[in-house]
């Protein structure tokens, strides 16, 4: 994958999850955004913060594996990462950890949503957050 590929599948899968952060902020899901625009900010700084949550638990060697164990502790750390982002994104507000975990699972569930429509129309499958 070139660069301007690999730079317009960031941009697109940011759109993406912008679009499904600000459909769960709007069905009021465990967070509050303001709008489209502080939604797609939340999406960037949303995988930036998980990119860096993902380096140190690997750098600290800790791995997580599959099953329902992994599943929890995945939503856990996107909760952790929800809330991280909404102390830096103005126009985003979480309710605390379980507005948090509520806003994970609805974000998955989108999402999930999303990819089952674009995969029907041909479109492809977007990766969700982690």
């Amino acid at each position: 994958m070139d660069f301007i590929a690999l730079i317009v599948s960031i941009i697109l899968g940011a759109l993406l999850y912008g679009l499904v952060i600000w459909v769960v902020g709007r069905m009021g899901m465990g967070m509050e955004v303001d709008g489209f625009g502080p939604a797609f900010i939340a999406a960037l700084v949303i995988a930036l913060v998980a990119g860096i949550v993902n380096w140190l638990l690997s750098v600290l060697g800790i791995q997580i594996g599959g099953g329902w164990l992994s599943a929890l502790v995945n939503l856990v750390i996107a909760a952790i990462v929800l809330m991280i982002s909404g102390s830096f994104v103005r126009g985003m507000r979480v309710n605390g950890f379980v507005g948090a975990l509520v806003a994970a699972i609805a974000i998955g569930v989108v999402a999930w949503l999303i990819n089952i429509v674009l995969g029907m129309v041909g479109i492809g499958v977007v990766n969700p957050l982690p």
